[in-house]
């Protein structure tokens, strides 16, 4: 599933602004959005992600999209990062 992407990637950012700054410098491979996430957060990011043509995956949770990505907390959104 989605969530194994996360977890076997060798270089993640995790967070609003992490991503949106790797989504800016291209170096966006995938971002994984979470359904559950407020809307006011994600809302740039995805269409910042449509504009590059980076793909977009969503995700049910926050609390297992976190547990992926290796952190305490939930994530709203994670890319895969290509360096």
């Amino acid at each position: 599933m989605s969530y194994d992407k996360v977890k076997q990637a060798k270089n993640i950012s995790v967070g609003t602004k992490k991503v949106t700054k790797t989504v800016e410098q291209d170096k966006a491979v995938e971002v994984f959005v979470s359904k559950d996430a407020d809307p006011r957060l994600t809302i740039k990011l995805v269409a910042l992600c449509k504009q590059k043509g980076v793909p977009i995956t969503y995700v049910d949770s926050m609390k297992m999209l976190g547990k992926a990505c290796g952190i305490e907390v939930g994530a709203a959104v994670a890319a895969v990062v290509n360096e």
